[in-house]
């Protein structure tokens, strides 16, 4: 009886070093798979930043201005001023939908009960 004990806990043994195992080398592979992802986010970092300089830089107001000068004759582009706004309580907001009538009633026919 004591060795079938001996080999089922020697068969736990050599079963539990296997998974130990096994889980070392997936741990090591996330690992790697997350670090190689932390690297991909720095270079994708970068390359936002550069992007979002090269936006600031190509929309300057001067250089705005410039490109609407020249293409004034096919946009006609015009600055613009306060006075071309319209004040909030000139908005016409659309009126509500009426409530559809789902349940109607004949009122010509309607008798209300005696006694109320």
């Amino acid at each position: 009886m004591k060795s079938v004990i001996y080999v089922l806990t020697a068969l736990g043994v050599i079963g539990l070093a296997f998974w130990a195992y096994r889980e070392n080398y997936a741990t090591q592979a996330a690992l790697g798979q997350t670090d190689k992802l932390h690297a991909e986010i720095r270079e994708a970092h970068g390359r936002l930043a550069i992007l979002r300089a090269e936006w600031a830089y190509q929309n300057r107001p001067d250089r705005l201005r410039d490109l609407a000068e020249l293409n004034f004759e096919r946009l006609q582009l015009l600055p613009l001023h306060p006075d071309q706004f319209g004040q909030v309580d000139e908005v016409q907001y659309p009126l509500p939908d009426i409530l559809p009538i789902t349940n109607p009633v004949d009122v010509s026919t309607f008798k209300a009960k005696e006694g109320l």
